[in-house]
């Protein structure tokens, strides 16, 4: 067996583009305000990136860039003024953050109806028990990519590698109203490949280059390989041992080209609803 690819960067542009169509259609262009505290090499690729999508849907983008020395209150009062403007529809604050600032408390101070990225406890505590608000745009964009091939994940078993606020545990929540069974492991977990090989959908979100491999993975499982590292030669790979993997699994998840240009796709999606919303073309 040989599995089959799933394109995210062919899906992320399909949303993209009607991403697009329905900005134009708008009263307004949304406007997504990103704050970047320091100069994280990554970050700075991360943030560079969502501005140039913005534009290309045509998506006002707002960057205000703080130094790495900034105060817990400056930042606050930059987010504070953000709240109150009502030309902007989206905000964004790159992490991570210097230790002088609480990421949960920043993250706290957005307004929950332009937390377009769906961290804010509000927007968590709306997917737990309704569904609603805000959906983090990793696990969103996982769930699109499995509606893109088909896969009804209803009655099967996912398990998710993984207890991040930004993957996993949202995920499992889209998971569970999607009617799957969910198992949710991580470091403490005992023999995980028990809980692996069982798996009809295992998602790798543990920032371990290569460290499933394929005698963890059950016959024609789904593959979802969220993690972005480099490897001995430091060439880029993901959580899972990718090419040995295709010998076990029936689909998977390139990296890169898998989930990540899934992310910035939901991002852009989030920006268009809050604008949606914000300017009463839906509830």
């Amino acid at each position: 067996m040989t599995a089959r690819i799933i394109d995210g960067k062919a899906v992320a542009t399909q949303i993209r583009a009607r991403t697009k169509e329905a900005v134009a259609k708008l009263k307004r262009a949304p406007a997504l305000a990103v704050i970047m505290v320091g100069e994280n090499p990554a970050s700075r690729v991360y943030v560079r990136n969502k501005i140039r999508a913005c534009n290309e849907a045509g998506i006002i983008s707002i960057e205000r860039h703080l130094p790495d020395t900034c105060s817990e209150e400056t930042l606050l009062a930059q987010i504070e003024a953000l709240n109150h403007d009502d030309t902007v529809d989206g905000i964004l604050v790159q992490l991570p953050l210097p230790p002088q600032i609480r990421s949960g408390l920043v993250l706290e101070k957005i307004d929950p109806d332009k937390d377009v990225d769906g961290f804010h406890i509000y927007n968590t505590g709306k997917l737990v028990t309704t569904g609603g608000g805000f959906k983090p745009c990793t696990p969103a964009g996982i769930m699109e990519l499995l509606q893109a091939i088909g896969y009804d994940v209803e009655g099967k078993h996912a398990v998710i590698i993984g207890r991040s606020n930004i993957v996993g545990k949202p995920l499992s929540m889209l998971m569970l109203q999607a009617n799957a069974t969910v198992t949710m492991t991580h470091s403490h977990t005992a023999d995980l490949r028990r809980y692996t090989t069982d798996a009809d959908i295992l998602v790798a979100a543990i920032g371990k280059p290569k460290f499933v491999t394929a005698d963890m993975i059950k016959e024609g499982a789904v593959v979802i390989d969220v993690g972005v590292n480099r490897d001995e030669n430091g060439k880029l790979c993901g959580d899972v041992d990718t090419e040995a993997a295709k010998e076990v699994a029936g689909w998977i998840t390139p990296v890169p080209g898998g989930v990540g240009p899934m992310t910035i796709a939901m991002l852009l999606h989030n920006t268009l609803i809050s604008a949606q919303k914000r300017q009463g073309l839906s509830d």
